[in-house]
């Protein structure tokens, strides 16, 4: 059998205050049940820790040995304790969140500051990558949760889904499609189409030729970075599509948005954590904000896009 934690404290407060009288006080209990604790702790060891031949209570030599290992010990435990209730109140904590580029660089970034504004002392750390690396990060620990579109789904990686959203055109201002009623996925075809490579350009033309088989979409060009097609279509080399929360990074290369119909194609965004793994409360706290935030936020709500109804 190995000593109690209150056996513990009852030998430390004891060498620190020299009384059993000012040791009682302070652990908060009385004398008699000091001096059961000290008793206790001699059973379960086998010797004695403190010499009650003289007024003032002194530890034995074995006592002493022990004195500096207990405390230590009680340190190590209140510190750990104390930081999970700093933890659990949010006033410290780190959360590391992975995300594509354009949602890291339009989305996140206010919710983030947005956050901070109600838990300014937990730490949040965005890492920008790839799509296809999201899950990852994920997956190896590096960070506590992802968002990323919807991916073919995994045994070790947990989805839910975050938002659903459109699919929007963006053009330069002026362009011939400015003044048509609507745009469709045909009228994309007949200009430049810069698209991204990998699985985004692979689930759009599945998309496609499931809703519409005779429609095709062949790109002009493909690139890692939805930035770098705004700014290919702000140098006027052709049209894009995104979705409606990348909506200030279009408006900083001053480029316009519209719907994109027949098809109406949509795109599913998740959070991906790691099956099994449970989140840090500041994890969690931040995870529950995120989703209230793109609940709340206008482009969610069947609000307009650059003053397009959706």
């Amino acid at each position: 059998m190995s000593p109690s934690l209150r056996q513990m404290r009852a030998l430390v407060a004891l060498a620190k205050t020299g009384s059993f009288t000012l040791a009682a006080e302070y652990l908060h209990v009385t004398q008699s049940a000091l001096s059961g604790l000290i008793k206790e702790l001699e059973s379960v060891l086998g010797v004695r820790v403190v010499e009650r031949s003289t007024r003032k209570a002194q530890l034995s030599e074995i006592g002493r040995e022990l004195f500096p290992l207990f405390e230590k010990l009680i340190e190590d435990l209140d510190g750990a304790m104390a930081g999970i209730a700093q933890r659990k109140a949010l006033k410290t904590g780190l959360v590391r969140i992975a995300a594509p580029q354009m949602m890291a660089c339009t989305l996140l970034p206010e919710v983030i500051a947005a956050y901070r504004q109600a838990h300014p002392d937990v730490q949040l750390r965005l890492v920008d990558c790839p799509v296809e690396s999201v899950s990852g990060r994920v997956f190896s620990g590096e960070v506590d949760f992802g968002i990323g579109p919807e991916r073919d789904p995994t045994a070790e990686i947990a989805a839910q889904v975050l938002f659903e959203m459109p699919f929007v055109l963006v053009y330069p201002q002026d362009h011939p499609l400015q003044s048509q009623p609507r745009v469709t996925w045909a009228d994309v075809a007949n200009y430049p189409f810069i698209s991204l490579q990998g699985q985004f350009t692979e689930r759009l033309l599945r998309d496609m030729h499931v809703s519409f088989r005779e429609l095709s979409l062949n790109p002009y060009n493909e690139v890692t970075f939805m930035t770098t097609a705004l700014a290919m279509v702000s140098a006027n080399l052709g049209i894009t599509a995104c979705l409606p929360y990348a909506e200030p990074m279009v408006k900083l290369y001053r480029l316009q948005m519209r719907r994109l119909h027949e098809p109406e194609l949509t795109r599913r965004f998740f959070v991906y954590t790691k099956t099994g793994r449970s989140l840090s409360p500041a994890a969690e706290s931040f995870m529950a904000f995120l989703f209230k935030y793109v609940e709340t936020h206008e482009w969610n709500i069947g609000s307009s896009v650059a003053g397009t109804p959706l």
